[in-house]
Protein backbone atom coordinates (compact mmCIF):
# COMPACT_ATOMS: atom_id res chain seq x y z
CA UNK A 1 0.00 0.00 0.00
CA UNK A 2 1.11 3.80 -1.09
CA UNK A 3 -0.10 6.74 1.03
CA UNK A 4 -0.41 9.79 -0.07
CA UNK A 5 -0.37 13.50 1.77
CA UNK A 6 -0.52 16.45 0.34
CA UNK A 7 0.34 19.91 1.21
CA UNK A 8 0.84 23.27 0.65
CA UNK A 9 -2.52 24.21 -0.56
CA UNK A 10 -3.84 27.75 -0.16
CA UNK A 11 -5.42 30.89 -0.55
CA UNK A 12 -3.54 33.06 -3.28
CA UNK A 13 -4.65 36.00 -5.93
CA UNK A 14 -4.52 35.79 -9.03
CA UNK A 15 -1.13 35.86 -10.96
CA UNK A 16 0.19 34.58 -7.62
CA UNK A 17 2.44 30.87 -6.74
CA UNK A 18 2.02 27.79 -5.04
CA UNK A 19 4.13 24.84 -4.79
CA UNK A 20 2.22 21.61 -3.75
CA UNK A 21 4.08 18.54 -2.54
CA UNK A 22 2.61 14.50 -2.14
CA UNK A 23 4.82 13.31 0.59
CA UNK A 24 4.32 9.06 -0.13
CA UNK A 25 4.86 6.68 2.64
CA UNK A 26 4.20 3.09 2.74
CA UNK A 27 6.42 1.97 -0.01
CA UNK A 28 8.85 3.84 -2.53
CA UNK A 29 7.25 5.81 -5.00
CA UNK A 30 10.73 4.96 -7.28
CA UNK A 31 8.75 2.24 -9.44
CA UNK A 32 5.75 4.46 -9.74
CA UNK A 33 3.80 6.85 -12.04
CA UNK A 34 3.30 10.09 -10.11
CA UNK A 35 0.62 12.67 -11.22
CA UNK A 36 -1.36 15.39 -9.98
CA UNK A 37 -5.40 15.56 -10.57
CA UNK A 38 -7.87 18.50 -9.91
CA UNK A 39 -11.57 18.90 -9.13
CA UNK A 40 -13.53 21.86 -8.99
CA UNK A 41 -17.38 22.55 -7.46
CA UNK A 42 -19.59 21.09 -9.70
CA UNK A 43 -17.22 18.99 -11.86
CA UNK A 44 -15.61 15.62 -12.17
CA UNK A 45 -12.13 15.02 -11.39
CA UNK A 46 -9.28 16.24 -14.26
CA UNK A 47 -5.96 15.45 -14.76
CA UNK A 48 -3.34 17.64 -14.09
CA UNK A 49 0.09 16.81 -14.65
CA UNK A 50 2.14 13.50 -14.56
CA UNK A 51 5.61 12.15 -14.08
CA UNK A 52 7.59 9.05 -15.08
CA UNK A 53 9.46 7.02 -12.64
CA UNK A 54 12.72 8.96 -13.36
CA UNK A 55 11.34 12.55 -13.94
CA UNK A 56 12.41 12.07 -17.46
CA UNK A 57 9.26 11.81 -18.93
CA UNK A 58 6.03 14.42 -18.15
CA UNK A 59 3.18 15.58 -19.29
CA UNK A 60 0.55 17.96 -18.64
CA UNK A 61 -3.26 19.03 -19.21
CA UNK A 62 -3.16 21.68 -22.11
CA UNK A 63 -5.25 24.17 -19.70
CA UNK A 64 -1.79 24.17 -17.09
CA UNK A 65 1.07 23.72 -19.99
CA UNK A 66 3.63 26.65 -19.62
CA UNK A 67 2.44 27.83 -16.08
CA UNK A 68 2.25 24.09 -13.90
CA UNK A 69 5.09 22.46 -12.93
CA UNK A 70 5.53 18.73 -11.88
CA UNK A 71 8.94 17.08 -10.35
CA UNK A 72 9.60 14.52 -8.04
CA UNK A 73 11.91 13.56 -5.57
CA UNK A 74 13.03 9.80 -5.04
CA UNK A 75 15.05 10.27 -2.43
CA UNK A 76 12.75 11.80 -0.65
CA UNK A 77 10.00 9.99 -1.69
CA UNK A 78 8.11 12.87 -2.83
CA UNK A 79 6.53 14.79 -5.47
CA UNK A 80 5.98 18.44 -6.11
CA UNK A 81 3.41 20.89 -8.27
CA UNK A 82 5.05 24.36 -8.76
CA UNK A 83 1.82 25.91 -9.76
CA UNK A 84 2.48 29.96 -11.55
CA UNK A 85 0.79 32.52 -12.98
CA UNK A 86 -2.81 30.56 -11.25
CA UNK A 87 -5.84 31.90 -12.40
CA UNK A 88 -9.14 32.38 -10.73
CA UNK A 89 -9.88 28.97 -12.66
CA UNK A 90 -7.31 26.97 -11.24
CA UNK A 91 -9.45 26.58 -7.77
CA UNK A 92 -9.95 22.92 -6.95
CA UNK A 93 -9.39 20.42 -4.66
CA UNK A 94 -5.70 19.00 -5.95
CA UNK A 95 -5.07 15.06 -5.10
CA UNK A 96 -1.60 13.38 -5.64
CA UNK A 97 -2.06 10.04 -7.78
CA UNK A 98 0.29 6.65 -7.84
CA UNK A 99 0.40 4.25 -10.59
CA UNK A 100 2.26 1.90 -10.79
CA UNK A 101 3.85 1.79 -14.17
CA UNK A 102 7.36 3.27 -15.04
CA UNK A 103 5.83 5.60 -17.38
CA UNK A 104 2.98 8.26 -17.16
CA UNK A 105 -0.08 7.88 -15.43
CA UNK A 106 -2.79 7.38 -18.57
CA UNK A 107 -5.38 6.68 -16.67
CA UNK A 108 -8.43 8.86 -14.60
CA UNK A 109 -8.68 5.93 -11.70
CA UNK A 110 -4.36 5.41 -10.65
CA UNK A 111 -3.84 3.14 -7.76
CA UNK A 112 -3.90 5.33 -5.06
CA UNK A 113 -5.18 8.93 -4.16
CA UNK A 114 -4.03 11.12 -1.64
CA UNK A 115 -6.81 12.79 0.43
CA UNK A 116 -6.49 16.15 -1.14
CA UNK A 117 -5.39 19.81 -0.75
CA UNK A 118 -7.79 22.83 -1.60
CA UNK A 119 -6.28 25.58 -4.13
CA UNK A 120 -8.15 29.12 -3.92
CA UNK A 121 -7.71 31.83 -6.54
CA UNK A 122 -9.06 35.19 -5.45
CA UNK A 123 -9.63 37.22 -8.65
Amino acid sequence: QVQLVESGGGLVQAGGSLRLSCAASGRTISTYAMGWFRQAPGKEREFVATISWSGGSTNYAVSVKGRFTISRDNAKNTVYLQMNSLKPEDTAVYYCAAERRLGLITTTHPDYWGEGTQVTVSS
